[in-house]
């Protein structure tokens, strides 16, 4: 036998070569796997690969070779012989000790997890020494290693077992492992506390207490480590990540002794490590009592290599010493990310907390040799990354319990974190940090509004903290302090929230700005204004250096330098303008008055800006460096009309509030702001420009509404641009339809602090018909329909008397656009816009177009559409046809939604429409959009309509009981809730998400699963078919949603679900036997309330598969007792 064997390793040696070789084709492939596949599924073939394991080097053969242990043990193990279980559990791992030197590391890991494999399946009962032999190998230290390998795996394949167990199996695993768990934890605690007393020294000085009031640190400056030689190194390295894997599934306890802490946190201190070079392998810290760093020979250790390599080694190890910080930190991280803390566990979290304090002391300390900038950017970068974590964590989940403690200094480490925030090496950390600060002033703001009595001590705790926070995000955002790094953050490339670097650089530093303004509104304000009048006074100044020479105007600043100051300058006052405009809120409601004066001052400074940017045309000059200036020009002014526009809600306050008494003030701002905005709604003007005067123009009339607005004469020139013939001068598309909406809300939207019989609608009803009557006479329809749209959408929320003059001016479009329809039904994008303006027209004016016009427009549609125009344009996903159906349906959603019974005849021919012609073409095709669409008018038909189904009044199903309920259009339901169910059947998770919410909407608001139909015919079926869904793992970001409903549908009738379906669909199942029929039976409890069935249903499901799996892979022929 040795000799075939032999025979066969040799060639299993050649075929593995082919397949791998660069030459062999894909055909070739197929057939070398076909005939490795066919020979592992041999009996016995296991006992070839031990020979092939023991006998050769080929590391393609060791895989090939595992990968068929592999197989047995995870999907066939059932079936092996348990005399051949014994041998393979006792010859696996004799050849992991004899090879696990000799073999790659793949190869090695490889053989580990197929031992853990069978621990998985056989410990304790079969395999009674699986995890003593581990602990055994973990103490022995040349084994040690390999050990803690073993270990990991345990740990990663048994605490969390992937679904080829039973649950209770799985729990049966967690409880054993559990049982270890002091143990283990106690062997790692002496590995790290030997490796660590081995290499390093002590000084006699003891450290200073954290609490002592003095400034000195934990970590002890008389400490020297020396370096770990390479197999020390090693060795820690895989302690840590088997805790880090521990620590991410077992409980906080007193498991985790202080001892094991101070260990991993003596470690975590190489993180803090430079990466300066060195010339020697051996390594002082740069704090080290050494004179001028000079490396005393007497710390020097032999290495496990030899001495022969010092120079190369030295990087290698510092690598590695981080690499043991990083560990470290994962460790703390695991614990700290733990929210669920036990009582007895307080007190070790606040040690660990305050270990990590003096980390952190560590890390932001300078000296002659190193500023902390330069400190952290030669940190490892996988380090500094980990303890920002580590503070985010702390921050968000930990600072309530640890912030009103004694023992842990708060403010010193804001003060500590406020160094390590300000220099951070790169963007991204610094963003990370923002973050951890922003999540800090959520947390005291919460806390002040909590605890209005002592707000003032709170505030004052932290007063110098949020101070500082404040002016040095102001500086950083500005190129005046930070040049520098300012200029690297790209401004072109869009992210996935569609901003640049620099935008998203400025808007997470201003959200920190608005923070710190809520808690201190005035010193913030203090604060920044100054910093944007420094930069109001250059820009305003620049009047002067305007040379004006014919029609050609120039800026007359040409020095680099000048040019340069000038380009910063103007950045910053952009930024500056934007802090502002986020400042906006914290201005109005309760806390208007009180901040009156300073809101005032910077809402005149703005409409100073604004006029002087648009009468100098600062936008039009030339300049010495266009490609910068120009741009640098344009965007002041249009943040100077973006603050502008934030402040409109304080400017309706004072409208209403203080106007009476100002008005002469209020009527200036507003009429600046108009004289602002108006010339530069032209063609002339960059568009950037143009749209920021165009929103500014639809916020004063939308939320200002100041009643002489339309008396003033730019507003008046404005009318005629929008109204006038001439089509060269028309506005881009965007600024033309923002023109409009403001002429619109100008006329249509009721003035505040005026009574009905002063708001002059007679005039203004007409003003707006001319308006709106010059606007459609103007253009193609494909132009006039999205304006006359944006107008109807304005005013959806408005008072009736708005949306009925604006109904008005409307009538004669929308009869001529409905007469248009036919003409245009073959041109899908006409028809899109066409739709599109009916559908707003329905959503905010249907009350005014009365129930006989809504009338003809549904019947013009629903004959419009026949089953062959609505094929034709769902098959073209994506196309206009395909959103003009959807639209079509979006405007059945409205009309079935309608309360009364005017639209009520119309509902036969809708849910003919739905479910014979649209719902036979997507049925069986993806057609996301227009299936979402269809559903919900289904929906909205079931929910709005129930009683054209079930007919039973108030009082029969008082005096009845709901099972004597009429049931009328069965036929047409029952087709509606076969819809629903097919759509289970379906891969589309996000129409599954959406029909089961609707289902339980129903049901919820109107007992659907309790309904006699539903109840008799459907409800095992829908329930079948969820069940299903889960055992299939296709849409399994549902689990909880599907299983919410199987219970809401059970728990119609529980004796019923539990007697008589749970047997049905138990004897349904494929791929398992009568006595795993009666255990699944027996596992699933007769529980009624929610979380025992929700265990139930996901035990079910879990084992069912197990016993699915076990089943497929059996030997032909097997007999099971």
């Amino acid at each position: 036998m040795c000799a075939s064997e032999e025979g066969s390793l040799r060639a299993l040696e050649s075929l593995m070569t082919e397949f791998f070789h660069s030459c062999t084709t894909n055909e070739r492939k197929r057939e070398i796997e076909e005939l490795l596949n066919n020979f592992a599924q041999q009996t016995g073939a296991w006992r070839h690969c031990l020979f092939f394991l023991s006998n050769t080097r080929n590391e393609y053969v060791m895989m090939y070779s595992l990968t068929v242990f592999e197989n047995l043990v995870n999907k066939m193990w059932i079936g092996v012989a348990s005399q051949d279980k014994m041998e393979i559990r006792s010859c696996l791992p004799k050849l992991l000790l004899a090879q696990h030197k000799s073999v790659p590391y793949f190869i090695r890991n490889k053989l580990c997890k197929v031992i853990v494999d069978i621990g998985r399946q056989d410990w304790p009962m079969f395999y009674h020494d699986f995890f003593t032999s581990t602990l055994q190998l973990i103490q022995s230290p040349p084994l040690a290693p390999l050990g803690l390998m073993m270990l990991k795996t345990t740990s990663e394949e048994l605490a969390c077992p992937r679904e080829d167990l039973s649950v209770a199996r799985k729990d049966e695993l967690r409880k054993l492992l559990l049982e270890q768990v002091p143990t283990v934890l106690g062997l790692l605690t002496d590995i790290l506390e030997t490796y660590w007393d081995k290499h390093s020294v002590i000084a006699s000085t003891p450290p200073p207490s954290p609490t002592s009031g003095e400034s000195g640190e934990w970590i002890n400056h008389g400490m020297v480590v020396a370096s770990l030689d390479n197999e020390s190194q090693q060795l820690c390295c895989l302690v840590l990540e088997c805790l880090a894997h521990l620590f991410s599934w077992i409980p906080l306890s007193t498991s985790i002794t202080p001892t094991l802490l101070a260990s991993i946190f003596h470690f975590a201190r190489f993180g803090c490590d430079l990466r300066t070079k060195a010339k020697t392998g051996c390594f002082i810290s740069s704090n080290s009592s050494s004179s001028n760093g000079q490396l005393n020979p007497g710390t020097m250790l032999p290495t496990s290599n030899g001495g022969g390599r010092n120079g190369q080694q030295s990087e290698g190890n510092k690598v590695d010493r981080a690499r043991l910080g990083v560990l470290a930190m994962t460790c703390v991280n695991e614990l700290v990310s733990k929210n669920c803390v036990p009582m007895d566990f307080e007190e070790y979290l606040l040690r660990m907390f305050q270990q990590t304090f003096f980390l952190l002391q560590k890390l932001t300390r300078e000296n002659n040799a190193h500023t902390v900038k330069t400190r952290l950017q030669e940190l490892d970068e996988s380090y500094l990354e980990k303890f920002t974590d580590f503070l985010r964590l702390f921050v968000s989940v930990h600072l309530r319990r640890i912030e009103s403690s004694p023992q842990f200094p708060i403010v010193e480490f804001l003060g500590l974190l406020f160094k390590f925030t300000f220099n951070q090496p790169t963007h991204e950390g610094y963003f990370a940090c923002l973050d951890i600060w922003s999540v800090f002033l959520d947390f005291l703001t919460t806390k002040i509004k909590s605890r209005l009595a002592d707000r003032e001590s709170v505030l004052n705790r932290y007063k110098d903290a949020l101070v500082l926070l404040l002016r040095e995000v102001l500086n950083r955002i500005q190129f005046r302090y930070n040049q520098a790094q300012l200029e690297e953050l790209d401004d072109e490339t869009l992210d996935d929230d569609q901003q640049t670097e620099w935008q998203r650089y400025l808007r997470q530093s201003l959200e920190v700005v608005a923070k710190v303004m809520e808690l201190l509104p005035s010193h913030a304000f203090s604060t920044l204004f100054p910093v944007l009048q420094d930069n109001l006074d250059v820009y305003l100044g620049l009047q002067q250096f305007i040379v004006t020479n014919g029609t050609n105007r120039r800026l007359n600043i040409s020095a680099e330098n000048d040019c340069r100051r000038l380009h910063c300058s103007l950045r910053d006052l952009s930024s500056l303008l934007q802090a502002v405009g986020r400042l906006a809120e914290h201005f109005i409601g309760e806390v208007f008055a009180a901040r009156f004066n300073d809101a005032l001052v910077v809402v005149e400074r703005l409409v100073e800006v604004t006029c002087y940017g648009s009468q100098t045309s600062l936008y039009d000059l030339e300049t010495a460096v266009p490609s910068v200036l120009k741009p640098d020009l344009i965007d002041v002014h249009a943040q100077a009309l973006a603050a502008l526009q934030a402040y409109s809600h304080w400017l309706a306050q004072f409208y209403s509030e203080v106007h009476s008494q100002n008005q002469s003030q209020f009527m200036n701002l507003i009429t600046s702001t108009i004289d602002a905005s108006s010339p530069l709604i032209t063609t002339k003007v960059p568009e950037k420009l143009l749209l920021s005067a165009c929103h500014l123009m639809v916020s004063i009339t939308s939320t200002v509404r100041p009643v002489f607005l339309v008396t003033l004469p730019a507003v008046r020139n404005i009318f005629n641009l929008i109204t006038a013939e001439n089509q060269t001068r028309r506005l881009p598309q965007e600024a033309h339809m923002l023109v409009c909406r403001a002429l619109s809300n100008m006329l249509l939207l009721p003035w505040p602090n005026l009574p009905e019989s002063e708001q002059q609608w007679q005039t203004r009803s007409s003003n707006h018909a001319s308006l709106l009557a010059a606007l459609a006479l103007k253009a193609v329809i494909q132009q006039t329909l999205p304006v006359l749209r944006d107008v109807v959408d304005s005013i959806s929320g408005e008072s009736t008397k708005s949306r009925q003059i604006c109904y008005q001016s409307l009538q004669e479009s929308v009869q001529v656009s409905l007469s248009l329809f036919p003409v245009f039904i073959q041109q899908p994008d006409v028809t899109d816009e066409m739709l599109a303006f009916f559908l707003t027209l329905f959503q905010a004016l249907r009350v005014q177009m009365g129930v006989a016009f809504t009338g003809q427009i549904i019947h013009t549609f629903l004959s419009m559409f026949t089953r062959e125009q609505l094929a034709a344009s769902i098959l073209q996903e994506g196309s206009a046809g395909c959103r003009v159906v959807q639209k079509f349906l979006k405007i059945l959603q409205v009309v079935v939604q309608e309360p009364g019974q005017a639209f009520k005849p119309f509902l036969p021919s809708i849910l003919s429409l739905c479910m014979e012609q649209v719902y036979p073409v997507v049925a069986e095709r993806s057609s996301p959009d227009v299936k979402a669409e269809m559903f919900e008018l289904l929906y909205q038909i079931l929910h709005q309509n129930w009683r054209y189904f079930f007919k039973t009044s108030v009082l029969t199903s008082v005096q009845r009981g709901a099972a004597e309920e009429t049931m009328e259009n069965e036929a047409q339901f029952t087709a509606a809730m076969q819809a629903f169910g097919q759509s289970f059947l379906q891969p589309d998770i996000h129409i599954f998400k959406q029909n089961i919410f609707y289902l339980e909407l129903l049901n919820s608001k109107h007992k659907l699963y309790h309904r006699k139909l539903f109840r008799t015919s459907m409800l095992f079926h829908f329930i079948n078919v969820l069940l299903q869904v889960l055992l299939h793992k296709s849409h399994d970001l549902l689990q909880e949603e599907i299983t919410l409903a199987i219970y809401n549908m059970a728990c119609v009738d529980f004796d019923a679900f539990y007697s008589a379906f749970m047997p049905e669909f138990l004897n349904g199942c494929q791929g398992v036997d009568t006595s795993q029929r009666a255990v699944l039976a027996r596992n699933f409890k007769l529980e009624r309330d929610l979380p025992s069935f929700t265990q139930s249903v996901q035990r079910l499901v879990n084992d069912l598969r197990y016993y699915r799996l076990c089943n497929s892979s059996l030997p032909t022929g097997t007999i099971k007792l």
